[in-house]
């Protein structure tokens, strides 16, 4: 790798042992890529996916007390993903002593984000590139993140450039200011490998899309012809919801850290066709295909009829017009339905700002009446742990269907579900 005079000098220990260290990891990191050179990061934030305390994580805490006890700490402020733990969200007294035992540091971890230089004590979500949030990539901008539904609507939907980080690495490439050039970093590496062609009857669920998109291409870019039929041609605050939710199925479902959507995504707006290599293979989803998809997806439930005891909507976060159109949705099927209060405990999740915003509307009093709870945290680190993991919960997140034992529903048979009962 060559690496400049500045490079060089960190690498030798300029500015210390530690330094050495993060640079080192950097180098060897590009490495193992077959990186050439090392690029300047330029996004205005970065984004860390370690927020949670978790106590097995205790070498991470520990190294992180290195790096701040040796002053080498983040050159640009950052968002980190989602608290774990939250009061408000209904737990078992068990559970409650299991959160506590699971995240033991958490009070360490997040007083260490501090001192590393977090934007807020509100920049807690997976979804910081929302406008209540702050973080948000300037197209070409270069970026240091790990999160994958983060990383990948920041590739795809804002034109950033990232690559899948790990966690640590993302904050090493904060700290020194650059990160090793190679895949979606590079414009051959931007380039669509699939061809996918959407024939559906009607515009297709995005979580459901974007899992059959991931697990069809794995970790390559697709171009996707055909959504633009429902989304339109602009970016508009619907469509980039949809994307959202669809970008992150495509990232757990498989392992897609940018996707171009035809006539849609800046790249795939101003480059259209140019960006399919030569060759790409072509895969047709049409409602069929999204239905064995569907039915391909296991349920690890022991009793695979029991009653739901609780339903986790918003992974990743929902936006704040996603709460807006969900109150004014579950108001309606209350009210068909003859009941007042939803009939499954509900949790919606969202971000720390977005929750702010929303609760000084009109819809907040309207979303608390249905008896739906508004969280921050993520669903994900609840679901993680043993009694939690015995539970029948329900979602229409793929990432959360996927990492854990929730069962997945479409947002229709969700929807249906919380508000008329499952008998």
């Amino acid at each position: 790798m060559i690496l400049t005079k500045q490079q060089q000098a960190l690498l030798g220990g300029e500015k210390g042992d530690t330094m050495a260290k993060v640079m080192k990891t950097l180098v060897m990191y590009g490495d193992a890529f077959n990186a050439e050179k090392m690029v300047p990061i330029t996004g205005a934030y970065g984004h860390t996916v370690i927020s949670f305390g978790i106590g097995v994580m205790k070498p991470v805490y520990e190294l992180y007390d290195k790096l701040l006890s040796s002053g080498t700490v983040s050159l640009q402020k950052f968002s980190a993903d989602p608290r774990p733990l939250d009061k408000n969200v209904p737990s078992s007294f068990l559970q409650d002593i299991v959160f506590k035992f699971m995240y033991s540091q958490q009070a360490r971890c997040e007083e260490q984000l501090r001192r590393f230089g977090i934007m807020s004590e509100e920049a807690y979500t997976c979804a910081c590139y929302l406008p209540e949030v702050g973080n948000i990539p300037k197209r070409g901008d270069i970026l240091s993140w790990a999160e994958s539904s983060a990383v990948v609507y920041a590739n795809s939907v804002l034109g950033a450039r990232c690559n899948r980080n790990s966690g640590m690495l993302e904050l090493m490439g904060s700290i020194a200011g650059f990160v090793p050039e190679f895949g979606l970093l590079t414009d051959e590496g931007r380039k669509a490998d699939w061809v996918i062609e959407i024939r559906t009857d009607k515009l297709p669920e995005a979580q459901l899309l974007g899992s059959a998109v991931g697990m069809k291409v794995l970790e390559k870019v697709p171009y996707i012809k055909g959504l633009d039929k429902w989304l339109g041609t602009v970016l508009n605050d619907g469509a980039c919801a949809y994307l959202k939710d669809f970008g992150a199925a495509t990232a757990s479902n498989g392992s897609v850290g940018l996707f171009h959507i035809a006539n849609l995504t800046p790249e795939a707006a101003e480059d259209g066709e140019k960006l399919i290599r030569e060759g790409a293979p072509v895969y047709v989803i049409d409602d069929a295909e999204l239905d064995r998809v569907k039915n391909s997806y296991p349920c690890i439930w022991k009793d695979l009829d029991a009653t739901p005891k609780l339903c986790f909507m918003g992974c990743p976060h929902m936006t704040l017009q996603q709460l807006r159109d969900w109150t004014v949705r579950v108001e309606e099927g209350l009210a068909a339905a003859g009941y007042k209060k939803v009939r499954i405990p509900t949790v919606f999740t969202a971000a720390p700002g977005v929750i702010r915003e929303f609760r000084a509307s009109e819809y907040a009093p309207r979303l608390e009446a249905s008896g739906i709870i508004l969280s921050y945290i993520c669903p994900l680190m609840y679901m993680n742990n043993p009694l939690s993991k015995k539970m029948p919960v329900i979602t229409s997140s793929n990432k959360l269907r996927t990492y854990t034992s929730a069962r997945f529903y479409t947002d229709a048979e969700i929807l249906k579900m919380i508000t008329k009962g499952v008998n």
